[in-house]
């Protein structure tokens, strides 16, 4: 059987992705693509990723002639998760496309598993609801009939259908690994060396958060946290090492590290390679006080973490049922900055209850932490949480981003839309002029080292300042 797989994503049309240069390939994608080829089909891949247009798909699918049309989001890339409408729209012109050629259309993704009626009326003939590689399987033997498949939802009649849910998949060295095959590896190298000077790839080891964060949504591998072998994920770093040149890798789970024996198996695994891999990773800040934990992302190459801080104020922190508290931020970081990693936070605005003296102690937090850099949301309610039912009676004209710098607030904040969207502004003002004044402090560092980056950066305090300054006062005004 034929099968074309996309992905909906398109970096080209997120402007401040797109700006960012840090394209990754759709993993998700490749992963359900490689359980396809496994079973014997003809597979082909339309990688929309660095994309310019939906059209671009039309003459590969006017010379692929496949039977079945697969648009599998990549589930494990958080941009794909945020269901933006840009996105969207894009996936249903190409559904479009595919449905004219005569394809049989199958869609899987955050933002089809939440409005699968809206995917439907758009032209899909079937919407495979979270996790589906398993789906796919049976979809594409055609030998089970539509009605008893789980995990899906169809039109009869024009009224929506969705069968009973399918277990979720606890073994995943069921899966073989993604078919890389599939990829233009060169483009992504290209941009990532012209614009940063070092290739990343990503590369996913388990499915799943256990934590019950009530604004989280998790609409594909839920609230479980199920992972590979750790030979199997060493594997494929080996693999990318070796034929791709990759050296830095973007671990693309949601938690990583929370099994240390796991974390201390991969550890003792990668030592018997040559490779030595720089790592990103996303991780809580209470699991990043375990000792083993340390010990052994810290030989493993951990390089980056991105740390999901969320707030300054231990108030809004209970609020989103975070579990975690303000000490942990703080010794976390202060931990991991002590061994050289970059610790970066992920800083969410506009929470219910959160107020003036909140977001001051956020603020404060970061001018005391000083990250290696920041991503800054507000609260934004998907289906499924616990944050959505609270605020979806307020949900009226607008219900999800357009693009990843939209940030609009759908619901009523205890400030005004254009205060939260200046406040977005203002953090990054305070967080630049806190890099510019440690920059100038630590200048005699910075000269031996001839890092020519910081040392520009410390001479623009006085403009950092002024900035600064203009931008408080905008605040307050809008407050």
């Amino acid at each position: 059987m034929k099968v074309l797989f996309t992905n909906a994503y398109f970096y080209r049309l997120d402007e401040k992705q797109w700006q960012l240069q840090k394209p990754y390939p759709p993993y998700g994608t490749i992963v359900a693509a490689a359980v396809a080829q496994k079973d014997g089909h003809d597979v082909a891949l339309f990688d929309s990723s660095l994309e310019t247009s939906p059209n671009n798909i039309q003459p590969i699918i006017a010379a692929s002639k496949p039977y079945y049309f697969v648009v599998y989001d990549d589930n494990f890339n958080y941009l794909s998760k945020m269901c933006l409408t840009v996105m969207r729209n894009a996936c249903f012109e190409m559904m479009a496309l595919a449905k004219a050629a005569g394809c049989k259309v199958l869609v899987n993704s955050s933002d089809a598993t939440d409005n699968p009626f809206l995917y439907l009326q758009a032209g899909a003939d079937v919407v495979m609801n979270g996790e589906a590689e398993l789906t796919l399987l049976e979809l594409l033997q055609e030998d089970t009939p539509i009605e008893q498949c789980l995990g899906i939802s169809y039109l009869v009649n024009e009224q929506l259908v969705t069968n009973p849910k399918r277990q979720v998949l606890t073994n995943l060295e069921l899966l073989p690994m993604p078919a890389w095959d599939l990829i233009n590896i060169y483009s992504y190298r290209t941009i990532w060396m012209q614009h940063h000077g070092y290739f990343s790839l990503n590369i996913a080891t388990t499915r799943g958060c256990p934590f019950k964060c009530n604004w989280c949504a998790k609409p594909i591998y839920g609230n479980r946290y199920n992972t590979r072998d750790a030979a199997s994920v060493v594997a494929e770093l080996n693999m990318l090492y070796a034929v791709h040149d990759a050296r830095h890798y973007w671990i693309c789970d949601d938690i990583f590290g929370l099994k240390p024996s796991w974390l201390t198996e991969f550890n003792k695994l990668l030592k018997t390679t040559n490779i030595k891999p720089k790592l990103k990773i996303q991780c809580r800040a209470d699991l990043l006080l375990k000792e083993d934990t340390i010990k052994n992302l810290l030989e493993a190459g951990l390089d980056e973490v991105w740390m999901g801080a969320e707030s300054g104020s231990q108030k809004v922190l209970d609020a989103m049922d975070k579990g975690t508290t303000i000490q942990q931020i703080y010794e976390a970081t202060t931990l991991l900055k002590k061994h050289g990693v970059k610790v970066c936070l992920f800083l969410q605005y506009g929470y219910l209850g959160e107020n003036a003296s909140d977001i001051n102690l956020t603020l404060q937090m970061l001018k005391d932490l000083l990250p290696h850099d920041i991503g800054i949301s507000v609260s934004y309610p998907l289906p499924g949480t616990g944050f959505y039912n609270k605020v979806k009676e307020q949900l009226k004209y607008k219900q999800n981003w357009t693009d990843s710098d939209d940030l609009a607030m759908m619901y009523k904040g205890t400030f005004s839309p254009s205060y939260y969207k200046h406040l977005y502004s203002h953090t990054h003002k305070v967080f630049h002029l806190q890099k510019s004044k440690f920059n100038l402090q630590n200048i005699g560092k910075l000269l031996r080292k001839k890092d020519v980056t910081r040392l520009k950066a410390a001479t623009k305090l006085p403009y950092y300042w002024l900035a600064e300054k203009w931008s408080y006062l905008k605040l307050k005004s809008l407050a």
